[in-house]
C-alpha cells in the first residue's frame, strides 16, 4: 500500500511550475490541428536529432507509454497508438477533464524523436495534480502496466511519473515487475522528478535499480531549477518549454522532468532500430558514455549529463560486451561450511531476563491496583464527610 503522486507535468514557458493535469482539458472530437508531427523547438539542436534520425527513426520499435490514457485521434498520433488496459480502473473515459492530458503529450514526445516507431499506451495514473493524500489498495497499477507492456511485445518502457511515501514510495510489486522487464531485455525509462526546487523528495520508479533516471535541463545545458537533484540520476534531456501535443488538439509548451524522459526514451527507440539486440545494460551504458559529462564526469544534478542522440544511435552499431547477464554458479555446494545443526532445531530459549520481566512487570500491576484501591477509598471516606 503507498501514496502515489504524479511528479512529471510542467506546463507554460519556460521554468513555470503549472501543472499539466489542472490546465488542461480534455475533448472526444477529432482535434482541429494542422495535419504533421509534433513540432519540435530547441530540443531537436541540444539532442542532435538531425543527425540521428538520418541513421534511425524507430522503425520496428514499439514503446510502451505508462501514463494518463493517449488521445488516438490527434493528428499527430494517429494509426501510430494501440490502447492497452486501463488499470486505474476509475472508471473515467476519454472526454473526462483527468484523462489523456500527460499521456497525450508524452506519447507525442516519444514520436517526436521516433517517428516511425509504435506506441502502446496503458493507463497507470490520471491528471489529478496531487495524489498525496490518496492510498492506493492492492497491486501497483504501474507494476500492472509494466507487466503487460513486457508481455505484448514492448521494447521500451517510458514512464514519465512518480510518486513518493513520506519521502519514499518503494514498492515491492514495482521492483518485481522491473526485474521482469529487465530479465526480458527491457530498458525503462522515468523521469527524475520535479521536486528540485521545493522538498526535492525521492521519486520511484526513477529511483529503484535498473531504471534509466532522466533529469531535465534549460536551454544552456544546465538543470532546470525543478529537476530532482539524486544520485539515482542516469542522464538528463531537454525539459523546459518542450512542445507537446494536447489531448484537445494542437500544441502546447511542457517544462518538466517528463518530456526529458519521453525524449530519452524515444533515443532508445532509435538506438534499438539501429541495433535491435541491445540489451538494457548496453542501453545505459551507451547513453551515458557518449552524453556530455559534467564536471568530474557525473553528478547528482545531471547524472552523467545530456544526452546526445546522435551519439548514441551511432554507438549503438558496437555495443561494448554486457557483462550483466546470469552466469551458472561454479562455487562449493555450500556456501558456509555446514555446523551439523538440523535446519529445524533452535538453540533453547533464555529463560532468566523473561522470568525476571514478567515479575517486575507482575509487581507494578499490583502497585497501580493498590494505587486506585486507596484513591477510591478516599473517596467515599471523604464523600461520607
Amino acid at each position: 500500500m503507498s501514496v502515489r503522486r504524479h511528479t512529471g507535468a510542467r506546463l507554460g514557458t519556460a521554468m513555470t511550475a503549472v501543472v499539466l493535469g489542472s490546465v488542461l482539458g480534455v475533448a472526444a472530437a477529432p482535434p482541429a490541428a494542422a495535419a504533421g508531427p509534433t513540432p519540435t523547438s530547441w530540443e531537436a539542436k541540444a539532442l542532435g536529432l538531425a543527425s540521428a534520425q538520418r541513421t534511425a527513426q524507430g522503425e520496428g520499435v514499439k514503446v510502451a507509454v505508462l501514463d494518463s490514457g493517449v488521445m488516438t485521434n490527434h493528428v499527430a498520433l494517429h494509426g501510430k497508438v494501440t490502447t492497452g488496459p486501463d488499470f486505474l480502473k476509475d472508471g473515467l473515459r476519454p472526454g473526462d477533464p483527468r484523462w489523456g492530458g500527460h499521456g497525450t503529450a508524452m506519447a507525442s514526445d516519444v514520436l517526436k524523436v521516433a517517428p516511425k516507431a509504435s506506441i502502446l499506451s496503458v493507463r497507470v495514473i490520471d491528471d489529478k495534480e496531487d495524489h498525496g493524500g490518496e492510498i492506493r489498495q492492492g497491486i501497483s497499477p504501474v507494476a500492472q502496466g509494466i507487466d503487460y507492456a513486457v508481455d505484448h511485445g514492448a521494447d521500451v518502457i517510458s514512464m514519465s511519473l512518480g510518486g513518493e511515501m513520506f519521502g519514499d514510495s518503494y514498492d515491492e510489486d514495482e521492483v518485481d515487475a522491473l526485474a521482469r522487464a529487465a530479465q526480458k531485455g527491457v530498458p525503462v525509462i522515468a523521469s527524475a522528478g520535479n521536486e528540485g526546487d521545493m522538498f526535492n523528495d525521492a521519486s520511484y520508479p526513477a529511483g529503484y535499480p535498473g531504471v534509466i533516471a532522466v533529469a531535465a535541463t534549460q536551454q544552456n545545458g544546465s538543470r532546470a531549477e525543478f529537476s530532482t537533484v539524486r544520485t539515482y540520476n542516469s542522464v538528463a534531456a531537454p525539459g523546459v518549454a518542450i512542445m507537446s501535443a494536447k489531448n484537445t488538439g494542437g500544441y502546447e509548451p511542457v517544462n518538466g522532468t517528463s518530456p526529458a524522459a519521453a525524449l530519452t526514451s524515444g533515443v532508445v527507440a532509435l538506438m534499438l532500430s539501429h541495433n535491435d539486440k541491445l540489451t538494457p545494460a548496453q542501453v545505459r551504458t551507451l547513453l551515458t558514455k557518449t552524453a556530455h559529462h559534467p564536471a568530474g564526469g557525473r553528478d547528482a544534478l545531471v547524472g552523467y549529463g545530456p544526452i546526445d542522440a546522435a551519439a548514441a544511435v551511432q554507438a549503438a552499431a558496437k555495443p561494448p560486451a554486457d557483462g550483466t547477464v546470469p552466469v551458472k554458479y561454479t562455487g562449493k555446494e555450500h556456501l558456509a561450511t555446514p555446523d551439523g545443526t538440523p535446519k529445524t532445531q533452535h538453540p533453547p530459549l533464555e529463560t532468566d531476563l523473561v522470568t525476571i520481566g514478567l515479575g517486575a512487570a507482575g509487581v507494578g500491576l499490583l502497585m497501580v491496583i493498590g494505587a486506585v484501591l486507596i484513591t477510591r477509598a478516599g473517596r467515599r471516606a471523604a464523600a461520607r464527610g
